[in-house]
């Protein structure tokens, strides 16, 4: 693979997607003074730098790490609505999450979308009842309008057809519904491209060291890149903590005796190979608030989630011996052991859900969204579901615009005379994308696998052909990263000048699978590096 050490960098012009330099961004970032200054990188602030750019603001959005380095990659990788809100009477909460779930899977990003259906096993000694689950996923589906089917009941036979490791011991009768799944990075990532695209500047592994004032109010932050050390400032007219778990740490910036205002509750996931195919996904109640997902993602299994008050620092939060045991121990009610051997596991991560403060358990809590403003006139937001990330972005809007004073109002355009359902970047149907880089690779030039054809194409949608021409110009991008996984060594290169990939982490755990299948070896690792290294 000796072509690899001598790959050219792609062009730098922003609106095509790939990245000017990180000095010129700096430069840009010094020079400018913005209307809106968004710190952090995660889907709250990406989605409301993309709302804001749409808006005709002037938009800056900088995190201390990577694009949705954190909670946001840390998911469970559903779109949804929400079954188990139902039990709280929030009838209209999951209706509104069904309404984006769809638009998104159906309209904004069916190439990194797709529906799932979901099995529901009801045990005898179980916290639910056949009919009560039958009644609920009735319900349920009538809220999304019967748009993946009408919530019904089959039995564990039929299941087993599809979910060969679901343990039918005492089990009496399956519930069905649909949802829709994601890889949260990918997703991420086109938002972000989408916000630069709309006019957004954006700047990854650049830390806040402080926040500038003017006569008391919040008017931009200091910065320290977190690549070379470089220190620069941004100056807005109006600032955004959109930090997630560190949400509060800003707010102590601003104002050193701010109290608290949310708290932390800690996910953890385990992903598995699988021992069999799955066509569905297991949600299994385990009493009478929580569920446990075994989910088919990635040719993978994904298990989960636990949920548990977090008060360390959220930079420490990991899989723990006992979140392993308990995430386990809560699959084998519907799982049968052979899937669920530790020899399996191929990789673990834990995020922190940023819920309102108050007491209680942080189970039953609503994933609600928090805006607060600050002495310093710095607004932050936190809180909120994936699934609703638009939906975020125009309430944060919203909120600007009706500030006291309307410091931004004449300079934005109202949240409703933007496009609805803005479509993300790469829009196309996969599987026509996929028939297609088959097609083409009977051109001239190295064949792509269907399974990476596959992969490309629902992970980057049309974008996959500007991969395939890199592959097709130097056959050593068209090899394989790892043998066992569909990605080739181009979207390495793609995500370093296309993607705003920095760091190996940045590329193996975000831009692509190779880390949660448990296949970033060193030999993988070495010459991802060496590729980021030619970075023009």
């Amino acid at each position: 693979m000796s072509t690899l050490q001598s790959v050219p960098a792609l062009g730098t012009h922003p609106a095509d997607g790939s990245t000017q330099s990180r000095a010129e961004t700096r430069e840009q970032l010094s020079k400018a003074t913005y209307d809106l200054l968004v710190i952090g990188g995660g889907i709250l602030g990406i989605s409301t730098a993309w709302h804001a750019a749409q808006s005709g603001l002037r938009v800056a959005l900088v995190d201390a790490g990577d694009f949705a380095g954190a909670t946001s990659s840390a998911s469970s990788k559903l779109l949804h609505g929400g079954l188990r809100y139902l039990q709280t009477g929030a009838v209209k909460l999951v209706a509104e999450n069904h309404f984006e779930r769809r638009a998104v899977s159906r309209e904004v990003a069916p190439h990194l979308a797709n529906p799932l259906t979901f099995y529901l096993p009801v045990y005898k000694g179980g916290p639910h009842g056949a009919a009560k689950l039958g009644a609920g996923v009735f319900a349920y589906s009538a809220l999304s309008a019967f748009g993946d089917g009408v919530g019904h009941v089959i039995s564990p036979s039929k299941a087993q057809r599809d979910v060969p490791e679901l343990r039918t011991d005492n089990l009496k009768a399956v519930a069905v519904y649909g949802d829709d799944q994601m890889n949260d990075a990918r997703m991420a990532l086109m938002t972000v491209r989408a916000a630069v695209e709309a006019g957004a500047t954006v700047l990854n592994h650049a830390e806040v060291t402080g926040l500038r004032f003017t006569q008391g109010r919040v008017t931009g932050a200091e910065l320290k890149d977190g690549t070379d050390g470089t220190e620069f400032g941004v100056n807005a007219r109006l600032v955004l903590n959109a930090t997630g778990p560190w949400v509060d740490h800003l707010r102590k910036m601003e104002n050193p005796n701010a109290a608290p205002s949310i708290r932390l509750s800690k996910g953890a996931h385990l992903v598995l190979k699988r021992t069999s195919p799955w066509k569905a996904a297991l949600a299994t109640p385990i009493d009478k608030y929580r569920i446990t997902f075994a989910l088919p993602w990635e040719d993978m299994l994904l298990l989960g989630t636990t949920d548990e008050e977090f008060e360390g620092d959220p930079a420490d939060v990991r899989v723990t011996e006992k979140d392993t045991a308990q995430i386990l121990d809560e699959a084998a009610f519907s799982v049968r052991d052979q899937q669920l051997s530790r020899d399996l596991i191929t990789y673990s991560f834990a995020g922190l859900r940023v819920l309102p403060g108050g007491p209680g358990d942080t189970s039953k809590a609503k994933r609600e969204t928090v805006v607060t403003e600050g002495a310093g006139g710095m607004l932050s937001v936190a809180g909120g579901k994936w699934t609703t990330f638009r939906h975020i972005g125009r309430t944060v809007m919203n909120k600007l615009a009706a500030l006291p004073g309307q410091p931004l109002a004449e300079d934005m355009e109202p949240i409703a005379h933007l496009p609805k359902k803005l479509p993300l970047p790469g829009i196309a149907n996969p599987n026509a994308v996929a028939h297609r880089l088959l097609v083409d690779g009977s051109a001239p030039g190295p064949r792509m696998a269907p399974e990476t054809a596959r992969h490309l194409a629902t992970h980057y949608g049309s974008l996959s052909f500007d991969i395939a021409r890199l592959a097709n110009e130097d056959a050593a991008l068209a090899e394989r990263i790892h043998p066992d996984a569909p990605e080739i060594w181009a979207q390495v290169v793609y995500a370093r000048d296309h993607e705003w990939a920095e760091t190996v982490d940045d590329v193996l755990r975000r831009r692509t699978t190779l880390t949660i299948r448990g296949l970033d070896t060193e030999d993988v690792r070495a010459r991802t590096k060496s590729i980021l290294e030619q970075r023009g």
